[in-house]
């Protein structure tokens, strides 16, 4: 008892809370294992042993193009400079780095039995040979120009590196995992050729958001292949650094000669033992878990992996499939979890994380690497100058040296005569004869021309950040084009998650719909462009009481604004709109909305995204009814889709919607009616309401034997437009709108077309430029195309040109106009269409002899 008090005296023996030095203990030891052991470094994405492997293959000139090493040479090599640890844990990772089911690129080339996708074992090192991949030796490039950070190894002899200068985006292409302590890693391996573009819309786009970024790097891609079912969980994992990846192998059906079906698994999920799941796969047929599974046998060879699966007589297919999905490994969750060293501090990273990280790394490289080029470029200038000045006083330099007892006395001499460095003296010193030819001194002169403009290159990327990046994307691209390669893995949606505008081209299409509501979109080029006066073609079979009512083109990514007769809007994507046939009726549009069967479509506006806060915010609907009432709402009251429509307009009786248009509160309208007037008048003279509102007097109708036919919306700013009209009978002009003189809304308005019996009603008003086509639709179901520029611009009071010649008891049911002309529209359909529409071929009024020009003015 008494030595103890010595000792605690002498401070020999010192007094700790256990509790404390557990704490400490454990902290240092979990510190170590997380930098030290489990986790990559976010720059390189390597461990410290992938790391110190690398390197020591690289210090043992063990390259691509030079002959295998034994492994054991390897593994002794690193075990006894950098990593002392197991030779297993070095031999297990070479291994791995080896092995093309387990890493998405190979950083080791290897020689021998690296063992197989059935979990067989490798065989041991004294067997296997190895050398590195070329593309690890890109990750290995530079890393003599002091590009990264060396710190002693483990006894302090020898010098390691803290990371590689790696061209290559290791940690997202190869991923990696780890159990650390308290914390853990899952990162999944990408597609190279992805990430590099990810990576270079990053460097062209700092403030890129993850939503772009996915378009480039779409998910995850797995040396093994397989199917990422749903999208969801990998989105996340992108976003946050945390999510899920469900993924299934891929399965083909194939039909034996005697008839019966079999499944064949080709491609499995990643890090799934084949031997494994086929033996789980009789399982579960031994159990009945799976009834309709016969047998299964591995046929795999050096061709491919192929794991048959035979099916009894009575078993379906596609039900087999998802049992297995089921209750099998061919389907299995990943866990993403983005862990990784930031400075040495453990990270959750999310996909631009780990991109602007690499990048701000490889910037770094490309700092260091051109300082290190510039110092070595000034140093062989400094020399090659010292060369040029000796070469200039060459015999006296000789003399001087001839007359020197010791090279020491020579090289204080030079020093001393030419001002001349110490480095410079002994480099003129140890200069070879042959270097004083006349043909030599040239070859100095020109090096060191060729040195000086280096140096100011490299002089020029220091001093210049975009050339710098420029000079990182160039590197990208170039391994890109060395090592890129297309997906393994298929990536599958779940109708859930699916963005239908993802999957469906946008093109513009037709949208036709019938007077008795029948609907269908068909490709715009289905109908091509005539010559105005000729027959039209067949634009839709419809049944006799009924004919196309409305045309329009329009994308199948936006979204239609329906509004009927009773004042209602619905809504409905362009591509949820049935395709049919240009010659087919459609489909029923009431099966498409829930529209009252005593209600009709009347008016249809194409918007492009409703989702659009400052458009909708800054643009108005204007309606127009028969009875000449005029309404205008902000659009935004209709950026919410409701399935059973909203109240657009209230509808006093024995009145009806008849047409609606996009606006941006500018505009100057117009009103025409069938009596052959029209009104014009500024918008801002119609205040804008709500949704339920009645609205104002646009202009002034007879009730009991006229009606609105159609109204326009022009800016005032917009001189390219023209006022076309067209009537029953297939008569039309086009009018300049300054010939319509502003009046108070609610008045009578002027005249727009002279009506006659030969002319009929006016049937539309539409605003045309030069550049635009028009549609023109009978109530026989004939469509007519013609460009607006072959219409001639004629008076207010004048019967127009005739458009399209109509039989007897037909007449024209819709004018649409189409935005802009189709590119290349003579193409050998239209050539031939045409050619048979030219004047006095097809009986048109021109070819017969009749006036197609009426410009007489009205009484």
């Amino acid at each position: 008892m008494s030595e103890n008090t010595e000792n605690q005296q002498d401070g020999r023996i010192i007094q700790i809370n256990i509790e404390e030095q557990m704490k400490t203990a454990y902290i240092d030891y979990s510190m170590s294992v997380i930098v030290g052991r489990a986790l990559p470094d976010v720059r390189d994405g390597l461990k410290p042993v992938h790391r110190r492997v690398l390197f020591g293959m690289n210090e043992l000139g063990n390259n691509s193009n030079k002959p295998y090493k034994k492994s054991a040479r390897i593994v002794g090599e690193v075990m006894g400079k950098f990593h002392p640890h197991g030779d297993a844990s070095i031999y297990d990772t070479i291994v791995r780095m080896a092995q093309p089911w387990s890493l998405r690129y190979m950083l080791v080339d290897g020689q021998g039995n690296f063992g197989s996708v059935d979990g067989d074992m490798p065989a041991a090192m004294r067997y296997t040979e190895i050398r590195l991949q070329r593309m690890a030796e890109a990750m290995l490039e530079d890393i003599d120009k002091e590009t990264v950070d060396f710190t002693l190894n483990f006894d302090d002899t020898l010098e390691e590196p803290t990371v590689l200068p790696t061209r290559i985006p290791n940690l997202l292409i190869n991923g990696a995992s780890g159990i650390a302590v308290g914390m853990a890693t899952n990162i999944m391996p990408h597609n190279l050729s992805e990430v590099v573009d990810g990576l270079i819309a990053y460097i062209d786009n700092r403030d890129i958001t993850i939503e772009e970024l996915i378009k480039h790097v779409k998910a995850p891609d797995f040396p093994t292949g397989g199917i990422i079912y749903g999208y969801e969980g990998v989105k996340q994992g992108f976003e946050t650094g945390r999510g899920r990846v469900v993924v299934r192998g891929k399965v083909n059906v194939e039909t034996s000669k005697a008839g019966r079906e079999r499944l064949v698994i080709y491609e499995l999920p990643y890090q799934i033992n084949k031997a494994a799941l086929h033996q789980k796969i009789a399982q579960l047929a031994d159990d009945k878990i799976i009834e309709g599974i016969s047998e299964a046998r591995d046929e795999s060879d050096r061709d491919g992996m192929r794991l048959v699966i035979d099916l009894k007589r009575e078993a379906i297919a596609n039900v087999v499939i998802n049992q297995l999905y089921k209750y099998s490994e061919l389907q299995t969750s990943y866990g993403i979890n983005n862990v990784a060293l930031v400075k040495g501090r453990p990270r959750v990273l999310n996909l631009k994380d780990m991109l602007s990280e690499f990048v701000d790394f490889r910037h770094e490289v490309v700092v260091r690497r051109t300082r290190f080029d510039l110092r070595k470029a000034e140093e062989k200038a400094h020399i090659l100058q010292g060369y040029l000045i000796a070469l200039d006083h060459l015999d006296e330099v000789i003399a001087l040296i001839r007359a020197s007892r010791t090279p020491e006395e020579a090289k204080e001499g030079l020093m001393t005569r030419f001002e001349l460095s110490e480095i410079q003296s002994k480099a003129i010193l140890e200069l070879r004869l042959q270097r004083l030819t006349g043909m030599e001194r040239d070859k100095i002169k020109e090096e060191y021309d060729e040195v000086m403009k280096l140096i100011a290159y490299l002089k020029e990327i220091l001093s210049d950040e975009g050339l710098r990046f420029k000079i990182i994307k160039e590197e990208l691209e170039d391994v890109k084009k060395r090592f890129g390669d297309e997906r393994k893995t298929e990536i599958q949606y779940l109708a859930s998650e699916m963005r239908m505008e993802d999957i469906i081209a946008e093109e513009d299409v037709v949208i036709t719909i019938s007077h008795l509501g029948y609907i269908k979109r068909t490709s715009a080029y289905d109908y091509r462009q005539q010559k105005r006066g000729g027959r039209g073609a067949l634009g839709g079979k419809t049944r006799e009481e009924d004919y196309i009512e409305h045309l329009f083109v329009a994308s199948t990514h936006h979204t239609m604004l329906f509004f009927t007769e009773k004042g209602r809007c619905y809504w409905l994507k362009v591509y949820e709109i049935p395709e049919g046939e240009k010659s087919g009726k459609g489909r029923a549009i009431q099966n498409l909305i829930n529209l009252p069967t005593d209600d009709k479509i009347r008016a249809i506006i194409d918007i492009k995204d409703l989702g659009d806060k400052e458009f909708i915010s800054s643009h108005y609907i204007v309606l127009c009814t028969a009875n000449g009432i005029i309404k205008k709402t902000l659009l935004e009251d209709f950026s919410r889709p409701r399935q059973n429509g909203v109240n657009a307009i209230t509808i006093n009786e024995g009145d009806q919607l008849l047409e609606a248009k996009l606006t941006n509160g500018n505009s100057q309208i117009m009103m025409a009616i069938k009596s052959g007037r029209a009104i014009r008048f500024p918008e801002n003279t119609v205040r804008d309401t709500g949704r339920g509102a009645i609205g104002v007097r646009g202009i002034e109708v007879d009730n009991d034997k006229d009606e609105v036919v159609g109204m326009i919306c022009v800016n005032k700013e917009d001189e390219t437009r023209t006022v076309l009209v067209v009537s029953e009978k297939g008569f039309g002009k086009r009018t300049d709108i300054e010939e319509y003189r502003i009046t108070n809304r609610g008045g009578k308005g002027v005249k727009t077309i002279n009506i006659t019996e030969k002319t009929g009603s006016l049937i539309a008003i539409l605003d045309v430029t030069e550049k635009d086509d028009l549609m023109i639709t009978c109530k026989s179901g004939i469509t007519i195309r013609m460009a607006v520029a072959d219409i001639r611009e004629a008076g207010r009071a004048t019967q127009g040109v005739r458009l399209i010649r109509l039989d007897d008891s037909d007449e024209i049911a819709a004018v649409a106009r189409l935005d802009e002309q189709e590119e290349q529209r003579l193409d050998e359909e239209a050539q031939e269409g045409m050619e048979g529409n030219e004047p006095g071929q097809d009986g048109s009024s021109a070819a017969q002899g009749e006036a197609p020009v009426d410009e007489t003015p009205a009484e």
